[in-house]
């Protein structure tokens, strides 16, 4: 499902006359512990440790100048999800935001909501 998240993201991004985001499986591993730890309350529901998972990212990517995350939680499919993303002021924004990677990873819990975390990386 994580593809399909993307070839929404992009299919929006394109209509807007941004370039394709790229999936980088660095970034997803990264995302989806995120979101494994959501599922399994080991961390409230958002965007705790946000300042962490970036310092990992920037130690597995070189010249990071920019980054952002989504996060999202629900019984929803990819187009559903990047739809509540995209009428979110603030999330959308950072759809269209300048960047060129990203890395998404979903998690369920054990009532079978689905937490999902979208990480954006401008690398230059």
């Amino acid at each position: 499902m994580a593809d399909e998240v993307l070839v929404y993201i992009n299919k929006h991004r394109t209509e807007m006359g941004l370039p394709k985001l790229q999936m980088d499986e660095r970034i997803s591993e990264i995302a989806e512990k995120h979101s494994r730890n959501m599922a399994n309350d080991n961390i409230p529901f958002g965007h705790s440790g946000y300042d962490d998972r970036m310092k990992a990212i920037s130690k597995k990517t070189d010249h990071i100048t920019a980054t952002a995350e989504n996060v999202a939680l629900g019984d929803v499919d990819a187009k559903e999800v990047v739809k509540m993303w995209l009428d979110s002021k603030m999330h959308r924004k950072n759809i269209e935001g300048n960047y060129n990677l990203t890395g998404v990873g979903i998690a369920k819990d054990k009532n079978g909501a689905l937490y999902f975390t979208q990480i954006f990386v401008l690398n230059k």
